[in-house]
């Protein structure tokens, strides 16, 4: 590994899906990303790239339709009450994508770092259009978040696998922005469909989609919709998935899921990521925790003399391990016959 000469802080420049970061550490899509003086805050403290929340289709078709409703009604009552739709109705980015495309162009204007939109479309149709007005819009990339969870039991793995693909070569043929592909680790073979994505045009894949996943509430009997914030634990699995993806797919790895401090970055960054995505944290403890993140990351890599964070990327991903094997079965095998010999 490279050392460094002098007493000067390692390069934390990061490459992502095209795109130049000062640093490895981007804010994932969340409901704070949505307002410019939070974003102006994850800026200033830092952050090497921000994804702002996504533009949900079935959403912005849904409140189009209550308000034209709305509009008809009020055409035949009282023309001025279509000044005064309420909050519920126009929604967090107002009536249709407008105010979402308006955040991407403020936003480009505000911030010193990559702006990313992010789409959850219903049609492929829808897809392609709001892509494209992202695009005019000045996005610096696209991800797409194809949050579908596959509740009908007579469809198929190839059936899901094909929907992910016609999303992405439908937008990919319509944009030139770099497009990234969100994911869920419930795919038959993670590693295969990740290849069939970057074949069909992904510069980067997102490791992974947090599926929000209900409780049920014993006293109430209803399902309980509280979100829960991330914690560490949560870092193993898409730890694993970007250490066997790294060096193996051609594209950018985005690292997400338990980040809560500069050690998880470290290891997903040992592990592959080209970044580490983080909202938990930043939403428990304010943006300006992208300095310690950040900080954290430095620090770490001076203790060890290191010049730059290319020089560990990927250190302890599956292609570049000696023992490549401690990924795959003969580890698991391995560990329960320590625990057994520990605690027997």
């Amino acid at each position: 590994m490279e050392r460094l000469a002098t007493s000067r802080q390692p390069d934390l420049t990061t490459h992502y899906a095209g795109l130049t970061l000062r640093n490895p550490i981007v804010a994932s899509p969340s409901p704070e990303n949505a307002h410019l003086a939070w974003l102006r805050r994850l800026d200033a403290a830092g952050i090497g790239a921000v994804v702002l929340p996504s533009l949900f289709q079935e959403q912005v078709e849904a409140q189009e339709h209550a308000v034209s409703a709305i509009l008809a009604q009020a055409q035949d009552n009282n023309p001025e009450a279509q000044s005064y739709l309420p909050p519920s109705v126009t929604g967090p980015y107002g009536v249709g994508p407008e105010e979402y495309l308006t955040l991407i162009r403020n936003a480009k204007e505000a911030l010193s770092v990559p702006v990313i939109a992010s789409l959850n479309g219903s049609s492929v149709a829808g897809w392609v259009e709001y892509a494209a007005e992202m695009e005019r819009a000045g996005a610096d990339a696209l991800e797409l978040n194809i949050y579908y969870v596959p509740v009908d039991i007579t469809q198929s793995g190839e059936e899901i696998e094909a929907r992910y693909l016609r999303v992405l070569e439908a937008v990919r043929k319509q944009v030139k922005l770099p497009v990234i592909v969100k994911i869920p680790p419930f795919f038959s073979s993670v590693g295969h469909m990740a290849a069939r994505l970057v074949a069909a045009g992904a510069n980067g894949l997102v490791i992974f989609n947090r599926y929000i996943q209900p409780d049920i509430e014993l006293g109430r009997l209803r399902l309980s919709r509280r979100l829960e914030l991330s914690g560490p634990a949560e870092i193993r699995l898409p730890l694993l998935w970007t250490a066997v993806l790294a060096g193996r797919v051609e594209c950018s790895l985005a690292a997400s899921s338990g980040v809560e401090g500069p050690d998880e970055v470290v290891k997903f960054l040992l592990g592959g990521a080209d970044v580490v995505m983080t909202t938990s944290a930043l939403l428990r403890h304010g943006p300006e925790h992208v300095t310690v993140l950040r900080d954290g990351l430095s620090d770490w890599l001076s203790a060890r003399g290191l010049a730059s964070v290319s020089r560990i990327r990927g250190v302890m991903s599956k292609a570049r391990l000696r023992e490549p094997g401690a990924y795959e079965r003969a580890n698991y095998i391995r560990l329960i016959e320590t625990y057994s010999a520990e605690h027997g």
